[in-house]
């Protein structure tokens, strides 16, 4: 699971790691009042998108004036600038002025079953500027150790009471988030002295995501689909990753073609359902769609309320298979039984999983 820049900038701020001054545009005169509040003498304006790496020369732009700003939104909204999908948002932040690049790049390390911290100077090409610590989940990051991150990556002087801090209130934004990765692209030492992260990736635990409802509203219902459309009879809808790539599994097993899977995550709105299950009737290769459901977090009536909303917004020309079980499963059969919408009902996910293949072949 993966959020935007801005998004990942905002949550940086919130621990305490300096990033930018800048706002979060969806229109080119959005754009032009953001640079005006900023104040300065250039903004630079940037394409947000999920792709690993943004070509800068199409998706990060440095403006002169206001009306520059103007001109580079209105070319940039609808262009991700890395080769994705069109985007419909842009940052636009004061201009800063760099002194030295630096990367950090924060991971878990599945071998050794800890994070892993790792930084490096980009001008520097001996390998001694490389630097990497394994960190105790007991201890956290030692001051110790990040002071000797810092040193290795050639900081000196007062920028290394400020690199401890800001890697220390990384880790402590990587653990509260549930993280699984923080790319700080480049960290930046500005000419005043200054260190600030200038472009930023995070990537989240999807099973994580029911104790995470803030993320989980961040990844938004195109960041939680599981797998990839592939010309497949089958779409569906769960509440938890891990669930729904079991659920395509099961339905392959049962002799099915899975055509993506929506994972909702726990902390999903009754809006947020219907808007993943309108998602899925829109896949044009659908024969049927598997809702399969574990309540817990997500309840079950707040599932049952938002396909409802769905289909009665969209209609439903394919069959349904709904497995509730879990936190309001009653509560939630009911909604479905008392909306007239037709369904068939099922309680053991392989039940489901047969059940929807069938439909999908037309068998009753």
């Amino acid at each position: 699971m993966n959020i935007h820049e801005y998004q990942g900038k905002d949550l940086l701020r919130r621990y305490g790691v300096a990033t930018p001054c800048g706002f979060a545009c969806a229109s080119a005169d959005e754009a032009a009042s953001a640079a005006t509040r900023l104040g300065g003498r250039a903004w630079v304006v940037k394409a947000q998108s999920h792709a690993a790496r943004r070509d800068p020369r199409r998706g990060v732009r440095r403006a002169w004036s206001i009306d520059e700003v103007r001109r580079h939104a209105a070319a940039l909204l609808g262009d991700s600038g890395g080769g994705g999908r069109p985007e419909d948002r842009l940052l636009v932040e004061e201009d800063i002025e760099i002194d030295q690049l630096f990367h950090l790049d924060m991971s878990l390390d599945s071998g050794l079953r800890r994070v892993a911290l790792m930084a490096s100077s980009p001008s520097a090409r001996a390998p001694e500027r490389h630097r990497k610590v394994v960190i105790d989940p007991v201890t956290g990051l030692k001051r110790s150790e990040a002071e000797g991150i810092a040193r290795g990556i050639g900081l000196v002087g007062k920028t290394i009471p400020q690199a401890r801090a800001l890697m220390s209130n990384l880790y402590e934004a990587f653990d509260a988030s549930d993280a699984s990765r923080a790319e700080i692209d480049p960290l930046v030492l500005t000419r005043d002295g200054r260190l600030m992260a200038l472009d930023v990736r995070f990537s989240f635990d999807s099973n994580a995501l029911f104790r995470q409802p803030d993320i989980a509203s961040m990844c938004g219902i195109d960041a939680d689909r599981c797998g990839t459309p592939t010309g497949g009879s089958i779409g569906g809808l769960a509440n938890d990753a891990g669930l729904a790539m079991a659920t395509m599994d099961m339905v392959r097993l049962y002799g099915g073609s899975p055509a993506g899977f929506i994972d909702v995550g726990g902390g999903a709105t009754i809006e947020k359902v219907s808007e993943a299950f309108k998602q899925l009737l829109r896949t044009s290769s659908l024969q049927a769609v598997l809702v399969n459901v574990f309540g817990g977090i997500l309840r079950c009536d707040i599932v049952a309320a938002g396909v409802v909303a769905a289909v009665r917004e969209l209609g439903l020309g394919i069959p349904l298979v709904v497995r509730l079980r879990g936190a309001n499963e009653d509560l939630g059969r009911a909604i479905l039984a008392r909306s007239g919408i037709a369904h068939i009902g099922a309680s053991e996910m392989s039940e489901a999983a047969g059940l929807v293949v069938s439909a999908a072949r037309g068998r009753p």
